[in-house]
């Protein structure tokens, strides 16, 4: 009897270890963790650094998985994905605007403002009801406007906005919503909550380097989420989760109060490096070394060894790597702080083969014109873009005005998709496919007609203006070199967010500046001047009447004077009677 029950005691403790093994085991593959920061001097002596973070959860919604454990990946965003059936989301917050011409092209591109474009699985039946209570929850995780997002400014295109997951290929843009607030303000209360989605959140690793006060103190920022399904291997048999949370920011050589053209992760951030986060499997710091191969140009301490290359942007880069999870690399001192010094000021900066702008003209009122302009600054070299255009439904459209001109000559769009817009409903919405010549400047207008407001429309200040979102241009733009197509390989976070199916070319989306138009305002103080008017008139003509009709009249000995109170004082003294 005693042997039978150690025998079973011995079976459940097998048991049980073997249950905690696989526990164990489920645990380490449920995701892994890879933290960058890419650090780039710019020629004009301002300083640009990108955060990318990023989590692989290894399993799949798609196939109806219902997930309670959580252990890298935000349980706030699993439970998005799973209640909205979500099969890509893309949400950015931007504060400035990027200067494509002084800067070149950033890693991830957004436009000023907010700006969120989900792809929903096709088990959604109501998309529009899904979509409004998928903005509500997202404003409220991220502090944001987000709710203000409605039908006026939805936008369902058909071609821009492609899947950058699994299954970029054949999609049906039904269950697709993009839209966009130009005038978001980004502050710290959009900033505390995307640090607490990180696993370390900001004690410790590269997030730490993430103080706010200095991060708003500077020409450019921007922070963004990016989820969406990725394979585990080449054959992609499999599927994961990955969430990439990503953050640009451009310091300012003269705003940030530096005399001279030297930096430093300090001066930068307030902050040094001391330890990489316990639960990242890498993190790496990758400094732009390209124009300056014989530190000719600035000289970076402390030296590393370590150099790698990578395509970025259709060029082959070169970078100084500092690995975080080594102790080597921290030092004696236990402490990271990089610093550049700039030896020259010479230099050309390589000038981003496509660039576009936009401004509005016109006087008056009533009407005005749109002008795009999109530039190819490949000498000899054409390619093609997809420009997308949002228009609020009260900037009128007259499409039968579109032209668009390419060298002194008519460009047919190979592609066009206009969707009128609906008063108070929806916005225009414009797609075209160009073929832009080399070295040209393609000019796109269209003519408008403002239309006049209900008074309970206008925002609190009408006379400010009102936003019109950036224009969208999507473009497969040559590439110097032969671009990397396995998106299973192991490459730089900074390098591979946009899948790459050509060697010759690689994909590059450019935002414009928002627009700003006034509208026909009305006189907002005419109600406060009739106000006043009506209860000045009241109060002095009614008011007049009011009191004599009500008010009794009663007649009154006027007062003596004062001998004469006297006198009758002396009087009554003597018995005498008064006067």
């Amino acid at each position: 009897m005693a042997a039978h029950r150690c025998r079973y005691l011995a079976c459940l403790l097998l048991l049980f270890l073997s249950v905690i093994l696989v526990t164990m085991s489920q645990e380490t593959t449920l995701g892994h963790e890879q933290h960058e920061l890419v650090i780039r001097p710019l020629h004009s002596g301002d300083i640009y650094a990108s955060f990318q973070f990023r989590t692989v959860w290894e399993t799949d919604f798609m196939k109806g998985n219902k997930v309670s454990h959580y252990r890298l990946f935000p349980k706030s965003l699993g439970q998005v994905i799973s209640k909205f059936s979500v099969r890509e989301l893309h949400i950015s917050f931007t504060q400035g605007y990027w200067r494509t011409m002084q800067w070149g092209q950033p890693f991830i591109p957004s436009p000023p403002g907010a700006e969120l474009w989900v792809w929903f699985q096709d088990s959604v039946t109501d998309v529009d009801a899904t979509w409004k209570e998928l903005t509500n929850v997202l404003s409220g995780i991220f502090c944001a406007s987000l709710n203000f997002i409605d039908s006026t400014n939805t936008l369902q295109p058909s071609a821009s906005f492609k899947p950058l997951g699994i299954g970029n290929g054949t999609t049906d843009h039904r269950f697709l919503r993009y839209a966009t607030l130009p005038r978001e303000i980004v502050c710290t209360e959009n900033l505390t909550p995307w640090k607490k989605l990180l696993p370390c959140g900001s004690k410790a690793g590269l997030a730490v380097l993430l103080k706010s006060e200095k991060l708003f103190h500077s020409s450019f920022h921007s922070q963004s989420v990016h989820i969406r399904p990725v394979c585990q291997d080449r054959q992609c048999k499999s599927s994961s989760w990955e969430l990439r949370q990503a953050l640009n920011v451009v310091f300012d050589l003269h705003t940030s109060g530096q005399s001279k053209r030297e930096w430093s992760l300090f001066k930068m951030f307030s902050r040094t490096l001391t330890e990489a986060c316990p639960l990242a499997s890498s993190s790496k710091i990758y400094i732009d070394v390209t124009d300056n191969p014989q530190e000719e140009q600035f000289e970076l301490s402390p030296a590393t060894p370590l150099l790698s290359q990578a395509v970025v942007l259709g060029d082959r880069r070169t970078f100084s790597v500092y690995d975080l999870t080594q102790q080597v690399t921290f030092g004696t001192v236990r402490s990271l702080n990089l610093m550049i010094r700039w030896k020259s000021s010479e230099g050309d900066m390589l000038r981003p083969l496509l660039h576009a702008e936009r401004y509005v003209t016109g006087y008056g009122l009533q009407t005005g014109e749109i002008h795009t302009l999109m530039y190819n600054n490949h000498p000899f070299r054409s390619f093609p873009v997809l420009l997308l255009d949002s228009v609020p439904w009260y900037l009128r459209l007259y499409i039968h005005t579109l032209k668009v001109i390419s060298k002194g000559k008519d460009n047919n769009p190979s592609y066009i998709h206009y969707q009128p817009s609906k008063d108070r409903e929806r916005p225009h919405l414009l797609e075209m496919l160009l073929q832009l010549p080399p070295h040209s400047v393609t000019e796109v207008t269209v003519q408008f007609e403002r239309a006049l407001l209900k008074w309970t429309e206008y925002t609190p200040d009408p006379n400010h203006g009102f936003y019109v979102g950036s224009s969208v241009i999507s473009s497969l733009v040559p590439s110097t070199v032969a671009m990397e197509t396995n998106i299973t390989m192991e490459q730089p976070l900074f390098s591979s967010f946009f899948p790459c199916k050509e060697e010759s070319s690689y994909f590059a989306r450019v935002y414009t500046e928002p627009l700003l138009v006034n509208l026909p305002t009305p006189d907002f103080s005419m109600p406060y001047n009739v106000i006043c008017l009506t209860c000045t008139v009241v109060a002095v003509g009614y008011g007049s009447l009011y009191n004599l009709l009500t008010r009794s009249f009663q007649v009154e000995e006027p007062n003596p004077g004062l001998a004469k109170r006297i006198a009758n004082v002396i009087r009554r003294m003597r018995g005498v009677p008064p006067l």
